[in-house]
């Protein structure tokens, strides 16, 4: 080899090093980007069925009208706000940005969305829908561009894990307080006298969290300069501009970011699904409305020790293989709450929190959408970081679509009956969309995984020839 080589061969090893290395202050700043998307997202996903439901009085198929108009285009409005962050050029980056503006107007629209408005029959629900329209818009444009943010805040697949993992950690975090006080606090806000929290209780929480959800945001933007920005597009092969439908054509051709969002897409219905509609199995077949804050405070302190274990779990048996690990683990626990619906508090919360361990798998995702983002680059010669991770939210999304719809029609379908005592048949009904239908997707999800090839080695060996300039069509 010659002196150049040898030379080239240090400074890149040297480059190598210096970049694996995790800024405990950028994995902190990171993580509190999640906080603020989990502060929004939480009352969304996991009350505001039940708000529709029993506080607002819309029918089942206006919920599921609803849930699936805005979800569906929520999700379709991923990829376009993908597009749009990868062609914006600031003083700030690519995505900071949108970490500074938007959360002001997802603040105003989460608190719209929990308001009961005086107004009956179809103008109440097109209003409750602009509502929720306008929450999943403001939020898609900070969602996304903190995604899209742990692409280009780190260049090495460790570092980027390591990443994912404080994301989880602080989803973790963020979900053991809000899990803890939420219930509680709903029904304090609530009017004297309340055993289930009233508009007014909702309304006053949704204020609340919408004021102090701005703050992480900023946080993160503070902290998470955009440092790879420049680097990383300035070795791309191919320079020019893409629209809209070129982008989403062009990453259409990365296979293996398809196989990640399809994974996604499916394990999401069984996780983001249930979660969903875990309150009406608490309320209605359990027993009590404040258990609530019992079990979800067991679920998120069991991801934020799942989080921890992210690392430790994917070095040793790959995040592929980690993946599967977890998701065969969370099946049994769903399977297990399905079959042992009598078995006690006890029982029941450890199962839970088994399954709460096991949700953590849901970071290993952003790590692989990574490693499949290095791998579109070699492949195709062009990063699209903002399109790429709007992908796996667009596969979030449109899961999400599906249980809006899908699951209060299931919950009639059983023969719920809002603030009433159900009957055995409608708590075994309950039982199964809560817990029986998951474990099925859940089982389905662990297809397209067998189809994902990126293993640490391949990814390395891309990463390299990209270091070199080198991408797939030059061999």
């Amino acid at each position: 080899m010659s002196d150049v080589r040898i030379g080239a061969a240090i400074s890149s090893t040297s480059s190598k090093a210096a970049k694996s290395k995790a800024d405990p202050k950028l994995a902190v700043g990171y993580a509190f980007g999640e906080v603020g998307c989990q502060m929004s997202w939480y009352m969304i996903n996991n009350y505001l069925t039940l708000f529709y439901r029993d506080i607002v009085g819309l029918t089942a198929s206006a919920i599921s009208l609803i849930m699936l108009i805005a979800r569906v285009w929520d999700a379709i409005n991923d990829p376009m706000m993908g597009s749009i962050a990868d062609r914006t050029n600031s003083r700030w980056g690519r995505f900071r940005p949108y970490l500074y503006f938007a959360p002001p107007f997802l603040a105003i629209f989460n608190v719209l969305t929990f308001t009961v408005w005086p107004m009956q029959g179809t103008t109440k629900v097109i209003v409750c829908l602009l509502c929720y329209v306008g929450t999943g818009m403001a939020y898609t444009a900070c969602s996304i561009a903190y995604q899209a943010l742990q692409n280009v805040i780190a260049i090495d697949s460790r570092v980027r894990m390591l990443l994912a993992t404080s994301r989880n950690i602080g989803s973790s975090i963020i979900g053991i307080i809000l899990s803890a006080t939420a219930a509680p606090l709903l029904l304090k806000l609530s009017n004297p006298g309340a055993e289930a929290a009233d508009a007014q209780g909702y309304f006053r929480f949704a204020v609340i969290m919408a004021v102090v959800m701005i703050i992480p945001f900023w946080i993160c933007a503070v902290i998470c300069k955009e440092k790879y920005t420049d680097e990383l597009h300035a070795k791309k092969g191919k320079t020019e501009a893409l629209g809209f439908f070129a982008s989403i054509k062009e990453i259409a051709k990365n296979d293996q970011l398809l196989m990640v969002v399809l994974a996604t897409f499916l394990g999401a219905i069984c996780v983001s699904g249930r979660m969903g509609l875990l309150t009406f199995y608490i309320i209605y077949v359990v027993g009590d409305f404040m258990h609530i804050a019992t079990f979800f405070t067991v679920m998120t302190i069991a991801q934020l020790i799942g989080s921890v274990l992210l690392p430790w779990g994917t070095n040793k048996f790959t995040k592929k293989g980690y993946l599967i690990i977890l998701q065969m683990i969370m099946n049994a626990g769903f399977l297990a709450m399905f079959l042992l619906p009598n078995a006690g508090i006890p029982v029941l919360l450890a199962i839970s929190f088994v399954c709460g361990l096991c949700n953590s798998a849901s970071g290993i995702c952003y790590g692989l959408v990574g490693d499949s983002l290095e791998y579109g680059d070699w492949k195709l010669g062009r990063r699209q970081e903002g399109v790429a991770a709007s992908m796996l939210s667009f596969g979030v999304k449109i899961a999400t679509a599906v249980c809006g719809a899908a699951g209060i029609l299931l919950l009639d379908a059983v023969g719920y009956v809002p603030n009433a005592e159900q009957t055995e048949a409608a708590r075994q009904g309950i039982n199964a969309v809560v817990n029986l239908i998951p474990f099925v997707l859940g089982l389905i999800s662990l297809v397209p995984m067998l189809f994902y090839k990126l293993t640490p080695e391949k990814v390395e060996e891309i990463r390299t020839d990209l270091e070199n300039g080198v991408h797939a069509y030059d061999k």
